[in-house]
């Protein structure tokens, strides 16, 4: 389902300001176990949960007929874009899962992964949704990029005890929205959710730590590598008309991918509580910066590329 998955991925981006915030005592990792606070987030993350799935039902499932479960293959659909957006997904609320496990002083180990397996085992419960639907069914697609994510994740902890590959979004708007509306969504408020035309989803690596310690390269400082997709109407394929029966232009449908800079606000360094607060709510998004594309047009640059 493209649309809840943005829906959830931004709706756990406004709890991560809170999760990992160390701008108020309050919000600090506890040192040792507190059993209150633990309580407190599986309550709240059990209601959570109990809320939005009564909401997905009331926004998509309960219009259409209920079936035995069965799988629907969507590998070929909006060219894999729906598939990266599963994985940054996936990743970003095992994300808060395991800052929330080390609020509660949660041992580093089960933190992560009880943590990290969250937007896994969120995520798979919409794909049983699904293969019970007569609209949809369990896409392995879907379920395999929802474990690329976790995995990632959870990898990275295991290892380095930090998030060197930061999966990231950026959005700008496209063309094609106006010619099929019902799809890709009316204006601005929907678009950024349902166009994945203007969609990209980067992979953000962080040089300095993989550096040595005494290197003065900037700590800041990223490199992204980015996938886009364009030309696309539909799913699979571009109909020739929208729903009102108007004729839609032809396009072609091709990827894309682009190297640019970007940037870990995690290691600017400031003493500002608000701009802590903004960087830990803002930083999954693409700082826009100078970028290479590469396409079936060949080699272009992009002076400023969001």
């Amino acid at each position: 389902m493209k649309n809840s998955v943005a829906f959830i991925f931004f709706l756990f981006i406004i709890i991560e300001t809170f999760a990992s915030s160390d701008s108020l005592k309050f919000f600090s990792p506890s040192q040792d176990f507190n059993k209150k606070r633990f309580n407190t987030i599986i309550a709240t993350e059990g209601t959570l949960y109990a809320g939005s799935m009564i909401g997905l039902n009331s926004l998509w499932y309960k219009d259409y007929p209920r079936s035995a479960f069965h799988f629907f293959n969507d590998d070929n659909e909006w060219l894999q874009m729906d598939k990266a957006g599963h994985m940054t997904t996936s990743y970003y609320v095992g994300r808060i899962g395991i800052g929330l496990m080390k609020w509660s002083g949660v041992e580093r180990k089960k933190a992560i992964w009880y943590g990290g397996l969250l937007g896994l085992l969120f995520q798979t419960n919409i794909e049983i949704l699904d293969g019970l639907s007569s609209q949809w069914g369990f896409s392995i697609g879907d379920e395999t990029a929802n474990t690329l994510g976790a995995a990632l994740l959870i990898g990275q902890e295991l290892a380095w005890d930090e998030q060197r590959i930061v999966l990231k979004y950026s959005y700008s708007q496209s063309q094609y929205a106006q010619y099929r509306p019902e799809e890709l969504g009316t204006n601005l408020s929907q678009t950024w959710l349902k166009d994945y035309n203007g969609q990209t989803y980067w992979a953000s690596v962080n040089i300095g730590s993989f550096l040595n310690k005494g290197s003065r390269f900037p700590k800041w400082l990223n490199i992204a590598f980015g996938y886009g997709a364009d030309g696309m109407t539909g799913a699979s394929s571009n109909p020739a008309f929208n729903s009102k029966g108007i004729a839609i232009p032809s396009f072609e449908r091709y990827r894309q991918f682009y190297l640019s800079l970007d940037a870990d606000l995690s290691k600017i360094k400031t003493r500002s509580k608000f701009l802590k607060g903004f960087f830990t709510a803002f930083g999954f998004i693409k700082i826009p910066a100078p970028t290479l594309e590469f396409d079936k047009k060949g080699i272009s640059f992009n002076a400023l590329y969001f």
